[in-house]
């Protein structure tokens, strides 16, 4: 090859030697360049004893991970005394779209506060969506969570005792991570709506409001025999009553609605029974008018029959008199007696 090079025209020996130093500085440029580049990472890996090496550090490169951060993270394990772990599992880790650095603080924070939490369980937490770190410093840390949450809108949580006065309460609940139920478990939410009811439920067991305001803790032992932290992400520490107010007596506001209620029943009854009489009085009258047309059709009958019995003979012209006179003199011995009645009533 050499030799056809060298019987070219154009080509000398000094251009060929120039060429080739050209490519070897290339060369050496570049493998001084990802030497350089990864040497002083690859130095603390192997001071360390992370046991990463060279070409793991270009295998992440081309890989599209941040290798300057995942070295440093695997120092940081093999430091608290993590060293079971492998460079691939943390790739594949970041692969999987999870926050590296979030699980490596939360498996630190879990190992020196000699707690029972592995790289899987860590990974798998922060794969699902939950902040695993934020869950190992709420292990270590207790969380007071308000109940009622004031972001909703509701400040207390109303209930009525059963002498009918209703208490207004707002309690504090100090509440534990259980790593162990993080992935499935329910959040914080679940907590309050529990204690919520709890609360509301020990309220309305009490025979006198009284008795709640005297020991508020009456309260707080009734709902921590309940359970609440159950099928959730945490654990129950305490829950204490910062708060508690009588409200109104809604015993007696019931019973006043419920009496005027009855009275505008029985008003309405009273009024359809008077429009029932009214009915029955305009329907009797229209049956006396009725009775009163039938007395007349039938007076008006009696001087067609006694005609009638004249013109048959019956009856003579002598008796009709006389049964006038008998009328008339009926008519006025009624007079006489009405007045001398009327006479004797002054004396």
């Amino acid at each position: 090859m050499f030799d056809i090079l060298f019987a070219a025209k154009d080509f000398s020996a000094d251009t060929l030697w120039l060429v080739l130093g050209g490519i070897g500085l290339i060369v050496f440029l570049l493998v001084a360049f990802f030497f350089f580049t990864f040497l002083s990472l690859w130095v603390q890996s192997f001071l360390t004893g992370a046991g990463i090496g060279i070409f793991d550090m270009i295998r992440m490169k081309l890989l599209g991970i941040d290798y300057s951060m995942l070295v440093k993270q695997k120092i940081a394990l093999v430091q608290a005394g993590v060293r079971d772990l492998t460079c691939q599992d943390m790739e594949a880790h970041v692969l999987s779209r999870g926050n590296l650095q979030r699980v490596v603080g939360a498996v630190i924070a879990a190992r020196k506060a000699r707690m029972d939490l592995n790289w899987s369980a860590a990974a798998a937490i922060d794969l699902a969506g939950r902040d695993v770190f934020e869950a190992v410093r709420r292990s270590v840390d207790p969380k007071v969570i308000d109940c009622p949450d004031p972001s909703k809108g509701r400040q207390t949580l109303d209930g009525v005792c059963r002498n009918g006065i209703q208490l207004r309460a707002r309690a504090r609940v100090t509440v534990r991570t259980k790593l162990d139920r993080l992935v499935g478990g329910a959040t914080e939410e679940t907590i309050i709506a529990r204690v919520g009811e709890g609360i509301v439920k020990a309220i309305g067991s009490a025979e006198h409001h009284t008795d709640v305001l005297a020991n508020p803790n009456l309260i707080s032992q009734a709902v921590l025999k309940n359970a609440l932290d159950s099928q959730t992400a945490f654990e129950i520490v305490s829950i204490d009553v910062a708060e508690i107010d009588v409200g109104a007596n809604v015993g007696a506001n019931l019973q006043a609605d419920q009496a005027a209620a009855d009275l505008r029943v029985a008003q309405a009854n009273a009024e359809k029974r008077r429009a029932l009489a009214v009915a029955q009085e305009q329907e009797m009258r229209a049956r006396v008018e009725e009775n009163r047309a039938l007395v007349v059709l039938a007076e008006a009958e009696v001087p067609k029959a006694l005609a009638q019995s004249i013109r048959e003979g019956k009856m003579g012209y002598m008796d009709y008199f006389q049964m006038k006179n008998l009328q008339s003199d009926t008519s006025m011995r009624t007079s006489i007696a009405g007045t001398g009645s009327t006479d004797r009533q002054p004396t």
